[in-house]
């Protein structure tokens, strides 16, 4: 039931309460934040919002992270949730191998063809904004299950679509519901126990990023043997099959907050304004996923252009070697559970950098544009499980609307970042791209050269 007072402080002569008190109001401190205090340097812990503001379930109620510490998922439900991440995460990638084959089928030009990624990404961006912070009010499970439903459903209209207008707005849809991805990865952050959260995150984004990058292989292979609508009908099937396998497999989560959907909108809205470590990390990223975008986005047209006339097939080889970024993710994990996430992002950020350097050299050789791929990929999971470890710790309680707000607002760049790509290469071709691609992880190593390392989030 919610109380309107004012916001609840627990002082160190307040935890001595009772604990059938505590447990009879259905509230949980375990969602408050240490804050230091102001006179003589005493501790507080402060929830960050009233109770009129928010109604909070206990989150250990459903949790064997916080009920039997040193605990966490099991092998398998993670790798179940890494292998769920990465097939409907790939639904936002299928068409860019298909690119060349789309302007053949439909009449259209390079920008034209381009945009279907860049209206993909946008439906994912209000996907995050609209239906992610769901995560933190409804049971994970039938949330996740309704989704993967519609996103079904949007899939076998892109198969059947008959023309390219029909497919944008089919692929729009894919894209809001294909934030099934950024719900499961909050549940492992609740699920893992807080020494080794970064680590498994990590695994379930290594699955994330497998998806994202095979989708480019499989998607090839596929259009080559049967055409690009096969491509997006075998991911229907996939997608009905996975809604059935989560559904079963999913632990039970209560949700922790029962505010009503549009104050649930605005409390996000709020959590990126409050919290800057959250507004930089985003940034961060936006900048990181722009040139990911940007590279994977043209890269096809210069493999089937003048100089490498790859097939599908050869565009989709050249895909998979960019999976071997992956690798990195669990690294990455446990660089942030020992501290040292500043100092990753730095070298992420150089690293970026460098990968266009290599690939604008590379125009003329394979092996080196391979080299490129994998040192991006490498750069951009880096920075964002370290992005994650970072807003994660901001409120427990506030995951999903977390993820929300980083996902969003790096999806906006990265759909920036896909569209400027394609007009970067169309004016000046794979030399312009590759300078517009090198410019955005310098300019996300300038803004982390004004950290200051005293307020830098750790990890």
């Amino acid at each position: 039931m919610t109380r309107r007072s004012r916001p609840a402080v627990i002082g160190p002569g307040s935890l001595r309460a009772p604990r059938a008190r505590r447990a009879r109001s259905g509230r949980s401190d375990l969602s408050a934040s240490r804050t230091p205090g102001r006179a003589g340097g005493t501790g507080r812990l402060y929830t960050g919002v009233t109770h009129s503001q928010d109604t909070r379930i206990s989150p250990t109620a459903h949790d064997p992270a916080a009920t039997a510490p040193g605990t966490g998922p099991s092998r398998g439900l993670v790798g179940l949730l890494a292998v769920a991440c990465g097939l409907t995460v790939a639904n936002l990638y299928y068409a860019q191998p298909l690119l060349s084959s789309l302007r053949g089928s439909f009449g259209i030009d390079t920008v034209t063809a381009g945009a279907l990624i860049t209206v993909t990404q946008l439906g994912y961006a209000a996907g995050m904004v609209l239906l992610v912070p769901l995560g933190d009010r409804t049971e994970k499970r039938r949330l996740v299950a309704v989704l993967l439903a519609v996103t079904t459903a949007a899939l076998a209209l892109s198969a059947a679509a008959p023309a390219f207008p029909v497919l944008l707005g089919a692929a729009l849809v894919v894209g809001v519901t294909s934030v099934v991805a950024q719900i499961l990865v909050p549940l492992a952050a609740d699920l893992a126990p807080e020494h080794a959260r970064g680590r498994i995150v990590g695994r379930v984004m290594s699955g994330l990023l497998v998806g994202i990058l095979l989708s480019r292989t499989v998607g090839s292979l596929v259009a080559e043997a049967a055409g690009w609508r096969v491509v997006y009908l075998a991911s229907a099937v996939l997608m009905a099959v996975l809604a059935v396998v989560l559904r079963l497999a999913l632990p039970e989560r209560a949700p922790t907050t029962r505010v009503p959907y549009g104050r649930l909108l605005a409390s996000t809205a709020r959590l990126l304004r409050e919290h800057a470590p959250l507004r930089r990390r985003a940034l961060y990223q936006s900048a990181m996923f722009g040139a990911f975008s940007a590279f994977w986005t043209t890269v096809s047209y210069l493999l089937t252009g003048p100089g490498y006339h790859y097939s599908q097939l050869g565009v989709g080889l050249f895909a998979l070697v960019g999976a071997a970024g992956a690798a990195v993710a669990p690294l990455a994990g446990r660089w942030a559970d020992h501290g040292r996430g500043r100092a990753a992002t730095g070298a992420a950020f150089a690293v970026g950098a460098a990968a266009f350097a290599v690939a604008g050299a590379g125009r003329h050789s394979v092996l080196l544009l391979g080299a490129a791929a994998v040192l991006l990929d490498m750069a951009v999971q880096t920075s964002l499980i370290v992005g994650q470890h970072t807003i994660y710790r901001l409120d427990p309680a506030a995951r999903s609307r977390l993820n929300s707000a980083f996902i969003a607002t790096f999806f906006l760049g990265g759909a920036l970042g896909s569209q400027l790509g394609s007009l970067a290469y169309h004016a000046g071709g794979w030399t312009a791209l590759a300078f517009f691609g090198a410019a955005l992880p310098v300019l996300g190593l300038l803004g982390w050269l004004t950290e200051r390392r005293g307020t830098a989030p750790a990890g």
